[in-house]
């Protein structure tokens, strides 16, 4: 499966190890998932995480945004002309379209109407994208 992973999900499986999202990274973390990210998304990823008020310790998150840096099969995005409810998902929505991903999983599944079709994409939440991998 090919996906983009919301910045949500990323700060989530940081602030919640052990959580469902942190089980959702730790997927694709294990190649069982192909995670999708152009620079706008790994710098917001490495902007977002770096935030005082999470106070992650900065080496154990640098080592995070960097692994999934590695890990990311990088695409170039292509300008959505789509109305969407926060325009700061924009990009992930891009990046979704140009690498050809199966889906977005994001904690804010409200910000992808309809939920199940925003531009043909299916929208997981971390949970569901679990289950479905484990079958």
């Amino acid at each position: 499966m090919r996906l983009v992973l919301d910045t949500n999900v990323i700060v989530s499986a940081l602030l919640s190890g052990g959580g469902t999202a942190d089980m959702a990274v730790q997927l694709v973390l294990q190649g069982a998932a192909t995670l999708l990210a152009d620079s706008r998304i790994l710098a917001v990823y490495d902007e977002v995480t770096a935030r005082p008020r999470f106070r992650f310790a900065e080496s154990e998150r640098r080592v995070f945004v960097d692994t999934l840096a590695t890990i990311a099969e990088p695409v170039v995005a292509r300008p959505l002309r789509v109305a969407l409810p926060d325009e700061d998902d924009r990009m992930f929505m891009e990046a979704v379209l140009a690498g050809g991903a199966d889906a977005i999983v994001t904690g804010n599944v409200r910000h992808f109407v309809p939920r199940r079709g925003t531009l043909g994409i299916l929208v997981l939440t971390p949970r569901e994208f679990v289950d479905l991998m484990r079958g």
